[in-house]
């Protein structure tokens, strides 16, 4: 069962877009897309800081997905999962403090570095790259490179099952122990849902997964800027081309993005201008089309904040 109640009404707006959006020239849209939407009622920044976990998780919240649950490749929102691991492991005192740290966690997160994501994955897990090793060590290996797995199914929530979380991030590709730890098929490459990865993003706006402290932090890592002349001065910006770039002027955005050759994702929490009703969004869409699609996630996202605005204006009315 998902975190979020399912809306019918939610649920029937997201299947007449994707229809919608398939008749506008995007044939076989419905495949290679996952979309999980969730609304709320006032904002979730912090929400669970004087809750005891249980109790937050059990709050009601109205949602809907589009194959929310289906596993593909989540590229580099995957760097989501391993700021929340690096807070967590930080609480537990399992890794060091320190402004390298800090660093690669803020460049991993902002500017979407993949030399960044190395580190902090081998800090979070006590591995390195490098040739490949004798069959014991690899074991070894292996063991340790499949920490932030084993963290993930202590969380127990039913989003997570079959979710895998252990590979570094590449521009050409790993290689040595890394490809071979990808297996002959590929079949070890990270996988995660847009469901998974919205209650993960849930859990970080309102600091229900770690310390408020730590919350904040993640939250500061993951804000985006809107205006125009900054997202100018950042051809990289994590918003045009994706969820940003559709939000309505005045809306405020947390986000991580992933784009690859087969891949455009993002994650994104929103708080829209004139009492919107926040809302959060996570897209996945597969393939070469889907990927060179700069207008398809700003164009589910301007829908989907209208109608969060109108719901809005129905609720004041």
């Amino acid at each position: 069962m998902a975190f979020y109640s399912p809306d019918p009404a939610m649920g029937q707006i997201l299947a007449d877009l994707v229809r919608a959006l398939e008749l506008e020239g995007r044939p076989g849209l419905a495949q290679q897309l996952s979309i999980t939407w969730v609304r709320y009622d006032q904002s979730l920044v912090g929400r669970a800081a004087d809750r005891a976990p249980d109790q937050f998780w059990a709050l009601p919240v109205q949602g809907a997905s589009w194959a929310g649950e289906r596993l593909r490749y989540p590229a580099s929102v995957v760097k989501l999962v391993y700021l929340v691991a690096a807070e967590a492991w930080r609480q537990a005192d399992l890794l060091e403090e320190t402004p390298e740290l800090r660093r690669a966690l803020a460049d991993m997160i902002r500017d979407s570095s993949n030399d960044a994501t190395g580190l902090v994955l081998d800090l979070l897990s006590g591995t390195t790259s490098g040739p490949a090793l004798p069959a014991e060590r690899m074991a070894s290996w292996v063991e340790q490179r499949q920490v932030v797995n084993r963290w993930l199914a202590e969380l127990g929530w039913p989003e997570l099952e079959g979710c895998n979380a252990c590979q570094k991030t590449w521009g050409d590709g790993p290689y040595g122990r890394e490809r071979e730890f990808y297996g002959a098929q590929l079949e070890n490459r990270n996988r995660l849902s847009t469901d998974a990865v919205a209650r993960l993003l849930q859990g970080v706006m309102a600091s229900a997964l770690v310390s408020p402290p730590a919350g904040a932090r993640m939250r500061a890592v993951l804000s985006r800027s809107l205006d125009p002349a900054q997202r100018a001065a950042d051809p990289e910006n994590q918003v045009d081309g994706f969820i940003g770039e559709g939000l309505p002027a005045g809306s405020r955005l947390w986000s991580k993005a992933g784009w690859m050759s087969q891949a455009r994702h993002d994650a994104a929490y929103v708080e829209g201008a004139g009492g919107a009703s926040p809302f959060l969004l996570v897209i996945f869409t597969e393939g070469q089309a889907c990927a060179r699609d700069t207008q398809l996630l700003p164009e589910l996202a301007s829908r989907l904040a209208e109608v969060c605005g109108h719901a809005a204006e129905g609720g004041r009315g």
